[in-house]
């Protein structure tokens, strides 16, 4: 029998009994549609993401020290060879990177650096003037942050190179800030002192710039807003350190690399740079990467993360497999003397089988084109919903309709051939 008759006889039969038709897609429909949209919500998840860390600075560098891991069987510290080194024993600022290390590797490199991003965050701090009060994170950074970050100035001017190099007690403020403390009067704010406490720890600082604040997002949701909202208050990064009394110990560094330098050659550069430094060091270790192999890890996680939930979701389509086999067993039972006229007319077993094997997988296709686009739906209102731009794969749609109808072959296999392997006098005498 031709392959089109069969599809023919398929339909016939499915809407001769809708309901129970629709009841037997229903496994396959929720299995399928789950699968598409945990696909679409992952793949939208991990294309914004990767996007906004590029964003960030394809490009640049990134030196952390962190501290070496357990699986490190031995570690050699002048030539004696010693074993793993206890948990417990964690980085100090003895561990981190000094600024005449971070200037020897400026030297060093000064053919691939453009600028270097340090920051140290002072901590949280209340501000008073008169009556009024804001609160800020404070802020120490070097010349390269503002190379790093969009900040837009409004009014006043950014750190000098003098104020940079000699940690002069200069600070720039958002335009929150000076609504919350002088009335939105720029004129007014700007050359103002104010009072920094981080700590008990008590400073002047003279108002030399205002920044344009920017609303900051995570997971597609405001971080803070209204007019109480928490604004970063940046100064020089040595004048910071001298706030709280803190070595200049940095635990991370940005390298803005120059055009045309690659970025994942300097970062194995810079980390074997690093190495003797830290060859004794049984604690802490120098890793430089760039934001193309941060944005390859991350994805690679997430896609990891998508797929486990995606296997998981998939056992609705073993279930709903079942339920095709089920069906199919009931439809040829109901079918026996049907069967059995047409194997005595001459009908090879072959063709039998095909018959239900086709039937089988019809049922699972609906299914899973019913299932496609429920998925589709659900995955692009969950990725609005989070705030992401929604991405259907086409790849998954393809395979997750494949898979569906290879659900309809396995399972489909054993009522078809049950039927095809019926004998023709007993079919017939079926009652």
């Amino acid at each position: 029998m031709l392959l089109w008759e069969n599809i023919v006889l398929a339909i016939n039969s499915l809407l001769s009994n809708k309901m129970r038709a629709l009841l037997t897609m229903l496994g396959i429909i929720i299995g399928i549609g789950s699968v598409i949209a945990i696909i679409t919500v992952g793949d939208s998840l991990t294309l914004s993401v990767s996007e906004n860390m590029q964003s960030m600075g394809a490009n640049d560098v990134y030196v952390m020290v962190q501290r070496k891991s357990e699986e490190e069987e031995e570690s050699n510290i002048d030539g004696v060879k010693f074993g793993s080194f206890n948990s417990s024993e964690g980085m100090t600022e003895d561990d981190y990177l000094t600024e005449d290390m971070i200037k020897e590797m400026c030297n060093k490199f000064k053919d691939d650096i453009y600028a270097v991003n340090l920051q140290y965050s002072a901590g949280q701090s209340q501000i008073e003037f008169g009556k009024n009060t804001a609160n800020v994170n404070v802020s120490g950074v070097t010349a390269g942050y503002f190379i790093t970050n969009e900040i837009s100035l409004v009014s006043g001017r950014m750190f000098s190179g003098e104020e940079f190099s000699e940690g002069k007690n200069a600070i720039i403020v958002s335009d929150k800030l000076v609504n919350k403390l002088f009335d939105g009067d720029n004129r007014k704010a700007l050359g103002s002192i104010l009072e920094v406490n981080v700590n008990n720890q008590v400073s002047a600082y003279s108002i030399i710039g205002i920044y344009e604040y920017q609303q900051k997002y995570a997971m597609g949701m405001a971080l803070g807003s209204g007019d109480n909202v928490t604004t970063d208050l940046y100064m020089p990064l040595k004048a910071a350190l001298s706030l709280t009394h803190s070595k200049n110990a940095y635990p991370y560094a940005q390298i803005i690399t120059k055009v045309g330098v690659n970025s994942d050659e300097l970062a194995e550069r810079i980390k074997n740079f690093y190495a003797p430094y830290y060859r004794n060091n049984r604690v802490a270790e120098v890793n430089a990467i760039t934001m193309s192999s941060m944005v390859t890890m991350l994805t690679d996680m997430l896609s990891t993360i998508t797929l486990a939930i995606s296997i998981v979701a998939g056992i609705a389509l073993v279930v709903g497999g079942i339920g095709v086999m089920n069906i199919m067993l009931v439809s040829i039972t109901e079918r026996t003397r049907e069967i059995g006229t047409r194997k005595a007319l001459g009908a090879k077993n072959s063709s039998i089988r095909t018959q239900f094997i086709v039937e089988a997988m019809i049922i699972c296709l609906i299914g899973g084109i019913f299932g496609v686009i429920l998925g589709v739906g659900g995955g692009i209102i969950a990725s609005h919903l989070l705030g992401y731009p929604a991405k259907p794969s086409v790849s998954g749609i393809f395979i997750s309709l494949l898979f569906s109808m290879s659900i309809g072959v396995f399972f489909g296999y054993y009522p078809a051939n049950k039927a095809a392997k019926m004998n023709p006098i007993d079919a017939l005498r079926y009652e």
